[in-house]
Order: C-alpha cells, then sequence, then structure tokens
C-alpha cells in the first residue's frame, strides 16, 4: 500500500561506492576550489516547476523545522530565472528561508550580481563541495548527465556528506521545456527514493521518461534489472488503464500509479501526488543488482 512519508530504506540500498577495484575519475577542480565541470548553462522559466511542486508538497516541513532555513540551488545556469522561482515557491512555505544558488563559472555568478538579495537569496561560485555550506537541503538538477556513472556516485557522495543533520539531496534531470522529470532523494545514508514526473498528455506510456533517468539508473534499464521492471511493470499497468482516456490522461495515469501499488510496489504518496503527473517509488524497489 502507498505511505504518506518518504523514510528510510538503509539496509535495502545499492552501495553508492565504486567497486575497491576501479579507480573512479577524479572530479574537476575549478577555481575556488569548487568541484565539478561548469553545465552548458541553458535553462527556461518554469522548466523546474515539477520538483519545486514536490519540494513544497514533501521537503517544507523539514526545510522549516531546521535551525537554519539553508537550501542550495547547485548548478543554475546562465540565468538565474529558476533560483528566483525556487525562492518564490518555498517562501510562502518557509519562514527565515535562505537560498543560495552555487555555480562553477565565476562569470555567471558575476552576471546575476542584481539578483541578489542576501539573506533572502544569493549566488556564489562552488560545486559538489557546496562552497563549505550546511543546507538542509540541494536541489542539484541538470547537473550531472556529463558524468559517467562512477563520477556520479562520487558526486552524490560528496554533496550528502556537506548535507546539515538531517539534510536531503535531490538530483535529477528534465528535459528542456520541463514537461519530463525523474529526480532522486538522498540523505547522508544514500538514495531514499525515486520520482518520475511528466505532462501525461505529452507521453505515449511511462516507460518514455527512462531517458530521464538518473546517471545510477539510466544504463541499468535492461532486462533483469528492478527498474527495468518497474517500468515493463508501469507501462503494462498503463495499457490495463487505457479505457480510462476518455476521463483524461490524468485519470489513467492515477489508475495505472494505483494498480502498481496493488501488485506490491512500495510507492510513497497518495493520489494527490499522482494526479500531478508524479510518481514516487522506493530506492530500494529500483535500485541496481
Amino acid at each position: 500500500m502507498p505511505v504518506s512519508e518518504a523514510g528510510s530504506d538503509h539496509k535495502q540500498r545499492a552501495s553508492l561506492s565504486p567497486q575497491p577495484h576501479r579507480r573512479a575519475p577524479r572530479l574537476a577542480a575549478g577555481r575556488a576550489r569548487a568541484l565539478g565541470l561548469p553545465t552548458r548553462g541553458t535553462t527556461n522559466a518554469n522548466r523546474l516547476r515539477r520538483v519545486d511542486r514536490w519540494l513544497v508538497a514533501t521537503q517544507a516541513p523539514r526545510i522549516r523545522d531546521s535551525p537554519r532555513p539553508l537550501v542550495v540551488d547547485l548548478g543554475y545556469g546562465s540565468s538565474a530565472v529558476t533560483t528566483l522561482e525556487l525562492v518564490d515557491r518555498l517562501s510562502p512555505e518557509v519562514d527565515r528561508l535562505e537560498v543560495v544558488g552555487l555555480e562553477i563559472d565565476p562569470e555567471r555568478v558575476a552576471a546575476v550580481e542584481a539578483d541578489r538579495d542576501p539573506p533572502r537569496v544569493d549566488f556564489r561560485v562552488g560545486g559538489f563541495e557546496l562552497a563549505g555550506l550546511q543546507p538542509v537541503l540541494v536541489r542539484a538538477f541538470n547537473v550531472l548527465r556529463q558524468y559517467d556513472e562512477v563520477s556520479a556516485a562520487r558526486a552524490w557522495e560528496t554533496m550528502c556528506a556537506a548535507l546539515a543533520p538531517g539534510g536531503v539531496l535531490v538530483e535529477g534531470t528534465c528535459d528542456e521545456w520541463g514537461r519530463r522529470s525523474a529526480w532522486v532523494a538522498l540523505d547522508a545514508d544514500g538514495p531514499l527514493t525515486l520520482t518520475l514526473s511528466a505532462r501525461v498528455s505529452d507521453i505515449a506510456t511511462p516507460s518514455d521518461l527512462a531517458e530521464r533517468l538518473p546517471k545510477a539508473l539510466i544504463h541499468h534499464n535492461v532486462p533483469g534489472q528492478p527498474v527495468h521492471e518497474f517500468l515493463r511493470a508501469f507501462d503494462a499497468a498503463w495499457a490495463a488503464a487505457a479505457g480510462l482516456s476518455t476521463f483524461g490522461p490524468r485519470q489513467r495515469w492515477v489508475a495505472a500509479v494505483e494498480a502498481l501499488a496493488a501488485q506490491g510496489w512500495p510507492m510513497v504518496g497518495s493520489t494527490r501526488r499522482w494526479r500531478h503527473g508524479e510518481v514516487t517509488v522506493r530506492w530500494s524497489a529500483v535500485a541496481p543488482i
């Protein structure tokens, strides 16, 4: 049955660490000892609205209850628009909110000087080391696509090690317009959940979202791997709910997710979230084997 909160399931998590006999590529060190490589920097207004909506619904209490409600937006790109949107979406829910946008490219930081309004919103040079900050939440979107799986795992470890006690990293990817997204929520012990989110009217099957899977999963979407089985089951439930298409794609999506929950997939959340074209499953159900 679905549950209302994302809980820890540490015993069943796959290890993030590379195997001892493999040497992971070193994360490049930029200026100010920032770890990582610059992204393309492309962004669009509302591109991250899906993950932001999920953050407000599921993570605002965590931020609100923190001694310092500090949020880091890592790799905001050539424009501050998505960072400022994050501030606007979280501010009504969190008093004393602080959001710091980090970019490894100093020129991008200089370009958004006019948008600074510390402590409410600030911009600094930084990478996976989080510029020495200890945020309760990190949103890192579209920053790991250029890395191989081992380097991406090391970036996860670096960011999670810098979190404040009880903090969460939300790392994911989306298309240029934010219509297809996937993200993982992690704490200091590793991944907790995988979330898929889509403008449901724009997909033919749920597995269309496979191209947005995080680096830890995208190369494991093959027969015999749990994430492949999850997407296969989702497609089958979607096909079985085809009769609900007359009521709209969202109703069909909700019915498919309900069918997955009935089959025993450990879903997180409720119909209220699913109506937004979301589905969240515990990491232990999709982790590579």
